[in-house]
Order: C-alpha cells, then sequence, then structure tokens
C-alpha cells in the first residue's frame, strides 16, 4: 500500500503535539493549560537550543568561526523570545496559580534536563546537580555525558591556543570544569578587544557569546521576578528555597573572562 499523502499536521505530527497537554487539577483549571503549554514550549525551544551550541562547538573545532557565530546568534534571538514568555506567565494571577499549583508536588522547574544540559554545554558545571536533580536514568546518562564532554567555552579555549594566543598546552580543568587558571585566556581577550580590525571572526564571536551571557542573565532575573509575583517567599514545589534559591543563580555567568575583560581594555601594561 501507498504511504498516506504528506500533509502539515503529518510532517509535524500536529495531533500527537495536541494530545500532550493534560491538566492535573479536576476540574481542569483554566490557567492550567496555559502552564503547561509555556513550559512544554521552552522545552522544545532548549532542544533547538542545545542543537546550534552543539553544532557551534563541532564548527569552532573544524575553525569555522564565521559559521559557528552565526548559528550562535541565532540561540540568542530564541533567548529574547524565551525572557518574553515569562511575561506571558505573568497574566496570571497569584491566585490562579495556587488554584492547581499543588498538583505539581514534588515536581519542579529546577528538574528541567535540557535546562541542566544547557548549563552544562555553555560551561556552568556542577557535578552536585546529580545529585539533587530528580529525573529518569537515560537523562542522568546525558547529565553525566555533558558533565564530561568538551563544553563552548572548551572549544573557544581551543580556538585561541590554534591561533597562538596560548602556548600549549592549554591548562587542565579545574573542580569547576574551567582551565585554571585564566591569566593566558584573559590576556588573549585584551589583545582580540584592543585591535578588533585584526581579529574580526575572534571578535564577532566573543560578541556573542557576551549576547548569550546577558540574555541568560536577563531570562533568570525575569524568572525570578516572575515567581516571586505568583508565590512571594513560599517554598518551591520540588522543596527548594523557591525564590531564595532562584536570586541566588543570578551571578552565573558563561563565559566571566569576557565580562572581566572590559575593566583591562586600554590598561597601560604594568
Amino acid at each position: 500500500m501507498s504511504e498516506p499523502t504528506l500533509t502539515y499536521g503529518r510532517y509535524l505530527k500536529v495531533p500527537e503535539l495536541l494530545s500532550l497537554q493534560s491538566c492535573l487539577s479536576t476540574p481542569p483549571h483554566h490557567d492550567e493549560a496555559l502552564f503547561i503549554i509555556i513550559h512544554q514550549v521552552y522545552e522544545l525551544w532548549f532542544k533547538l537550543v542545545l542543537h546550534e551550541v552543539d553544532s557551534a562547538v563541532e564548527l569552532l573545532g573544524a575553525d569555522r568561526v564565521e559559521e559557528a557565530t552565526r548559528l550562535l546568534r541565532r540561540v540568542v534571538e530564541i533567548q529574547q523570545l524565551l525572557v518574553h514568555q515569562v511575561r506571558i506567565l505573568e497574566t496570571m494571577r497569584p491566585q490562579d496559580f495556587l488554584g492547581f499549583r499543588y498538583h505539581l508536588n514534588p515536581a519542579s522547574g529546577f528538574q528541567s534536563v535540557q535546562f541542566r544540559e544547557l548549563e552544562f554545554a555553555l560551561g556552568m558545571k556542577d557535578a552536585a546537580v546529580l545529585a539533587a536533580i530528580r529525573c529518569l536514568p537515560e537523562e542522568e546518562q546525558r547529565l553525566r555525558g555533558r558533565l564530561a564532554s568538551p563544553s563552548l567555552p572548551d572549544s573557544v579555549d581551543g580556538l585561541l591556543v590554534r591561533r597562538g594566543f596560548a602556548k600549549q598546552p592549554v591548562p587542565e580543568p579545574g573542580p569547576d570544569g574551567r582551565s585554571q587558571p585564566e591569566d593566558w585566556r584573559l590576556a588573549a581577550l585584551v589583545k582580540i578587544y584592543e585591535s578588533p580590525d585584526a581579529h574580526q571572526d575572534l571578535s564577532a564571536l566573543c560578541e556573542v557569546l557576551v549576547d548569550i551571557d546577558e540574555a541568560l542573565a536577563h531570562w533568570r532575573a525575569h524568572h525570578v521576578q516572575m515567581v516571586e509575583r505568583m508565590i512571594g517567599a513560599k517554598r518551591g514545589t520540588g522543596g527548594s528555597d523557591g525564590v531564595g534559591y532562584l536570586r541566588a543563580t543570578l551571578p552565573k555567568r558563561a563565559f566571566p573572562d569576557l565580562w572581566r575583560v572590559r575593566t583591562h581594555i586600554g590598561q597601560e601594561p604594568t
């Protein structure tokens, strides 16, 4: 028998997609559908962001800097959309969220495996997450793979070494998964920023990495305020400190040297 004619719905599996929004409240609370759909959409975007970051790591390893930068610019655009999605959640009133929140226990956004994968892929590796997160065995295996695999900052380090900004070998990674010490990287970035015309592809790459870090910081900050707006100082559904835990994540940076370099540009050598 011949295959059914391909349609828009079959290609995108729309019937299956639309069957995945199952409310736990009975009768279904009006805003639970909003909550589920927003977070499912987040996970779809996380999947694409991971796809683009992984591709960028491979491209940087092959010295295809311009193409890696192009894909990372796409990541920034997705991040801007993720920030705006928080505003959609904020159309929900606190009493509406409380109408179905208790059904979520003990699930929590902390358990988003893809978001943890993204943090690891961006170099913000924390082995303690593996002990704290509740997930399926195959999800834990993915996280362990991310923890052991080269991150985007690692691929940038390798690129800088190949361009002659540091002597081989690059220092061994420290407990946080980042190379130690940072002096060689910071010196390399100063050279790139002070001579952008001589290092145009690296300069553009550095700035898109700052864009990624900044967009992630914006999302964290807006997310904290949205959670406080919804639940105040209540504990998180997964048992965390809620807003207190989220605030503690605000200083995180994937590319700290790209922020630190601003202080050193134009300084007289000592």
